[in-house]
Formats: C-alpha cells, structure tokens, sequence
C-alpha cells in the first residue's frame, strides 16, 4: 500500500507569531531526519517563498496558478530549494485568489484536491498559511490531516488561538472530521521573562491542548537566515533556535 504524505497546516490569523520561520525551519529539520518535505506557500506575502531563496517576482508558476488556473498541477509549480526540500512557491497574485475561489462550488476543498496527486511523492506537506481566516486558511484546514499554531508567548496572543479554535471546530464539524491540532508551538519565547513563562505554563491548560516542547527562543539569528535563503538550521545550526526545531520535529515524527 502506497503510503500518502501527512499535511500539516501551520496556521494562526495573527501576523508576526513565527508561522514561516516555524514551516522553513521544521521543513529543514524533518529532511535532516530523511523525510521527503514539500512546503506551500499559502500566503500572498511570499515570505515562506522569499526565505528560502526564490524571487516572488520571478514565480511564473505558484500556488496562485495551481488553485484558480486551469490545466495546472501541483506538480507543475514545484521548485526544488537548497535546504533539502520543496516548495510550491507564492506571489502576490495570490492576493486575488479568494475573489476567484468564492464563487466556485466545494472552494473549501480545491486545494485539497491539487495536492491529492503529490502526496505520493512526500513524507510530509507543511502549509505556510495566510495570516487571515479567510478562504485560503480553510482550504489549508480542509486539507490538512493536522495543524500546528505557532503563538508568541504573550497574553495577547490567547485571544488569536481561540478564535482559531473555534474555526478548527467548525472545519472538523462541516468539512474534515479527521483534523486533529498536533499542538500549540511557542515562539519567541525570552526564557528571562517571568510573562513569557506565565503565558507558556498556562496556554496548554486553557485550551486543553498539547504545548510542543522546547519553546522556540527569540534570537535575532532566525532574521538573518532569509537574507541568504536558507533556514536557521544552515546558517546556524548549533544555536538553541536551531535545535528546538530540531527536537521538535523529532517529536512530531509520531504523527507522520
């Protein structure tokens, strides 16, 4: 039996909580671990697209054209990037996307359906999804067999993961019954903050959920690995930021 990859929606409508430097750096450290690793681009940014060494500009082919063209396959779209992992890259015509997808019947499901056929191909399909909860944020959802929230370890970030729960019920309810939320990921985390360790000791106790262990520290090492491309676990691979990707990727291998 030919065994599909596990999708994973890395999701939270916050901006700025860590989700593309958590799917850049956890792509890289599942293929340290062997894994075969395609990463999407789900967010008109381009950020996720931008880091790991491809110019948004230069897309021809993206998840944009893949989701609202005709006759394009996920296959079509995909770049092999320096880390050891793919990428079905962004741009910012994305940003059109949801306009086009409403109208169209099961919107919910189209990129499931794209990403059915490479599920072959890979181990696992990690989604950069668009800081919104928006058409594209459920088409992630309705794919994924798991989501990750990444969430800065700040009380203001408790009220984001509720709303996103609260949508994660409703996906289950309606659209994917099999969707289960792998865990809750701190970002940002200052080790030195007695907030920071409040918010980390109370979060997984709110929502009766899994707090995916070690937080990921705040270092300015995880700002410099863009500019050249690559994700931490190159440019810095013995940093504390590095390792807890690494370690967390270990423990998530479970759920693969």
């Amino acid at each position: 039996m030919t065994r599909l990859a596990r999708i994973v929606a890395v999701a939270n409508q916050k901006g700025g909580v860590a989700k593309t430097t958590s799917v850049a750096s956890l792509g890289a450290a599942f293929a340290e671990l062997g894994k075969r690793v395609l990463l999407v681009d789900l967010d008109a940014q381009a950020c996720l697209t931008f880091s790991l060494g491809v110019d948004p500009d230069e897309v021809d082919l993206g998840i944009n054209e893949v989701l609202v063209g005709r006759g394009v396959s996920a296959r079509d779209a995909i770049v092999a990037c320096a880390d050891g992992v793919d990428l079905i890259p962004s741009a910012i015509e994305l940003a059109g996307a949801e306009a086009q997808l409403l109208p169209r019947p099961g919107r919910e499901y189209i990129l499931r359906s794209v990403l059915e056929p490479v599920r072959v191909d890979y181990d696992v399909v990690l989604v950069d999804c668009s800081p919104s909860l928006g058409v594209l944020t459920l088409n992630a959802l309705t794919a994924s067999q798991g989501v990750i929230i990444p969430m800065p370890c700040e009380m203001l970030s408790h009220r984001g993961v509720g709303q996103l729960l609260d949508t994660v019920n409703d996906v289950k309810a309606i659209l994917n019954p099999g969707l289960e939320v792998f865990g809750i990921l701190p970002t940002l985390f200052d080790g030195r903050s007695k907030h920071a360790r409040a918010v980390l000791a109370d979060v997984g106790e709110r929502y009766g959920l899994p707090v995916l262990s070690p937080p990921i520290p705040k270092t300015v090492r995880f700002a410099e690995a863009p500019a050249v491309g690559r994700s931490i676990l190159v440019t810095s691979r013995s940093s504390k930021g590095a390792q807890a990707y690494r370690d967390i990727a270990a423990s998530l291998l479970p759920h693969l």
